[in-house]
């Protein structure tokens, strides 16, 4: 019987490091916190070459692929902007096919899922990867079934996971199906990651998601919106406060968050409620009126159609312990 979980990562020329220290580092937090069995974390590349990563960093590796051998626990494949070289890459492609036939599971971080794709390991699969790379990987493998929404999916014993740092979102996930909430939980709070996000929740933020900088009204309004989430923030109310008809609001709106005033004010009340959820130990009828729901049915509603999951799942999942919230403090943003 194996003594560890073998973990290999798979890096090429050009990979994001930090898909590299994201997976590696959370396994090693998981050793220290008392993983059993133990991550036994390994770094291969083609022949054993320095990975030059795109920041300019050379990354040893501790094997060379063709050398591998015996069974793996998890094959991790990072991603980067030398991703579709590497999915060209015959060589490495054919080493990744033959070690996933080794692997209890197999993941991609990232770009990764387009090396995992042209090995043929993604086929009648629904995967994820980075939002701006999800169209290409559809085009590229019709047989593949690309939704570049959620933060990772598992399918099967396949996960691929969303752009650079949700590689700790997997990661955790892994550790909680390897070793339970508790030691996900652990690794979350020593990493000082405010949460471990559900797959599903969507990779781009309202608050991320930010319009063009010349178009400073929709911008202005939408901060405006994040510090006054329980008042009135109707398409009329906006409209005064801006100066403008609704009907011009409106084009604003969908010309430079690709949705109506309605939507945007919905997205932004549910990622706050969202935050508080995770972070507090507010009821969900407190968080609903905080973030200007009407009850807390509608904000269950909400977080639905947003996150594809109840405000109750989303306060059991793995994260930091709830802070409290004074009576009267300020709703912070997500």
């Amino acid at each position: 019987m194996d003594t560890k979980r073998r973990v290999l990562i798979v890096a090429y020329d050009d990979a994001q490091i930090l898909d590299i220290a994201c997976p590696s580092g959370a396994l090693d937090i998981a050793n220290r916190y008392g993983a059993q069995p133990p991550y036994s974390i390994e770094l291969a590349t083609l022949g054993r070459r320095a990975a030059r990563s795109s920041a300019g960093i050379l990354v040893g590796a501790g094997h060379g692929l063709e050398a591998v051998t015996g069974r793996l626990d998890t094959l991790i494949v990072v991603g980067g902007i030398g991703c579709e070289e590497a999915a060209a890459d015959e060589r490495l492609v054919g080493q990744v096919s033959r070690l996933a036939r080794l692997s209890r599971r197999v993941a991609s971080v990232c770009t990764g899922a387009y090396v995992l794709a042209a090995a043929g390991l993604l086929d009648h699969r629904r995967v994820t990867t980075h939002w701006g790379w999800g169209e290409r990987l559809a085009e590229r493998h019709p047989a593949v079934a690309v939704d570049a929404s959620p933060l990772y999916i598992r399918d099967g014993n396949v996960y691929t996971s969303a752009g650079v740092t949700s590689a700790l979102d997997l990661t955790l996930a892994l550790i909680e199906d390897d070793h339970g909430p508790t030691l996900a939980r652990a690794v979350a709070r020593e990493l000082v990651t405010h949460l471990h996000r559900p797959a599903d929740q969507a990779q781009i933020s309202m608050f991320l998601a930010a319009p063009p900088p010349e178009d400073r009204l929709v911008r202005d309004l939408m901060g405006y919106v994040a510090g006054h989430l329980a008042e009135d923030l109707t398409p009329a109310a906006l409209a005064a406060r801006a100066g403008v008809s609704p009907r011009h609001l409106a084009r604003l709106f969908t010309a430079h968050l690709g949705m109506t005033p309605v939507r945007a004010v919905r997205a932004a009340r549910t990622e706050a409620a969202a935050y508080l959820v995770r972070s507090s130990a507010l009821s969900m009828a407190a968080i609903a009126r905080r973030c200007g729901f009407g009850s807390a049915e509608t904000l269950r509603q909400a977080f639905l159609d947003h996150y594809g999951v109840t405000g109750d799942r989303i306060r059991r999942m793995p994260d930091m312990p709830r802070a409290r919230i004074a009576p009267g403090q300020k709703t912070p943003g997500p």
